[in-house]
């Protein structure tokens, strides 16, 4: 059986073709000039008829030779486009990222930041998991998280946000209506908004930030979005991030300089991932818009891609 000539035989074929020579092919295709003269051999010996009369003049091409140089022409066009689109696809910012996050962070602060990068880059598409659960990026049930426990696994791009505070807030509503508390101790007189199961979380967070005894919560629900939804409207005094009721300016920062806790915040991407284009930028932005979330102005330092760090 004839096997088909290699492209790289019509290649060698063709600049021989369009340079007069072999050496002069050579010098154009960076080979030597026997591999060139295999090449047309070969070529040669697969279809069966001469392409080149050798005379003490150089090559001269036969009527065969002149007859295929068209096709060889497509063949070099058409691999240079593929090329060209190969290149292209590498580079392209298209296709879908799974983003894990949670409730909070997914509904109030990720849409601000993945607006404006789908405005960049329209055929970039977002599937986002707003949950408190920890999904599995070494599984892929994820390809980029927003983490607020520092991941321990290994084969991930990590980069550490810095920490979120979260402190005491009540609406202007409540306060006006029940009065603002001047110690912890006074929290016991008002309608606390908490968690309705003492998760481990909840433990480790009331392990290290101990709150006064006799202090009870009367509104509860397990759900962040939930209790930030009662702060809102009025409920009571809950735990919200800074950042957030800041924004608003219904929303007053209860007991500033009594109690505060540092939620530390990563951003985390497996490492198989750092060469996808839609990866890539989805995690730069995500790590950029999350610092100046949680970074003031004033204290905020020059963003850099995850590529010019290491990782791990």
């Amino acid at each position: 059986m004839t096997l088909e000539p290699s492209w790289d035989f019509y290649r060698s074929f063709l600049t021989v073709l369009q340079r007069g020579s072999l050496s002069a092919a050579a010098r154009e295709l960076g080979l030597t000039q026997p591999t060139i003269g295999r090449h047309v051999d070969a070529l040669e010996q697969a279809i069966g008829v001469e392409l080149f009369i050798r005379s003490p003049n150089g090559l001269v091409p036969t009527d065969a030779a002149q007859a295929l140089k068209p096709y060889a022409e497509t063949l070099a066009a058409t691999t240079a486009a593929l090329l060209r689109t190969a290149s292209g696809e590498r580079e392209r910012v298209a296709g879908t990222v799974r983003l894990s996050a949670s409730e909070v962070v997914a509904v109030e602060v990720l849409p601000r930041i993945l607006g404006p990068l789908q405005e960049a880059y329209p055929e970039l598409h977002i599937e986002l998991s707003a949950s408190d659960a920890i999904e599995d990026l070494l599984n892929r049930e994820a390809d980029i998280a927003v983490r607020m426990a520092e991941p321990q696994q290994d084969a991930l791009i990590v980069r550490c946000i810095g920490d979120i505070p979260i402190a005491f807030h009540a609406h202007r509503r409540y306060l006006e209506r029940h009065g603002i508390p001047q110690t912890m101790a006074d929290l016991a007189n008002h309608r606390l908004i908490g968690f309705d199961r003492q998760t481990a979380y909840v433990r480790m967070v009331m392990k290290r930030y101990p709150a006064p005894e006799g202090i009870k919560f009367s509104y509860r629900t397990d759900s962040n979005l939930a209790q930030l939804s009662a702060i809102r409207a009025g409920v009571g005094i809950g735990l919200c991030q800074i950042g957030l009721a800041r924004e608003n300016p219904d929303l007053v920062h209860v007991l500033p300089d009594a109690f505060e806790i540092p939620l530390g915040t990563w951003v985390v991407m497996h490492e198989s991932l750092r060469t996808s284009p839609r990866c890539r930028v989805t995690f730069d932005a995500l790590v950029k818009g999350l610092r100046d979330y949680v970074i003031p102005p004033a204290r905020k330092r020059k963003s850099r891609s995850i590529f010019d760090e290491n990782h791990g």
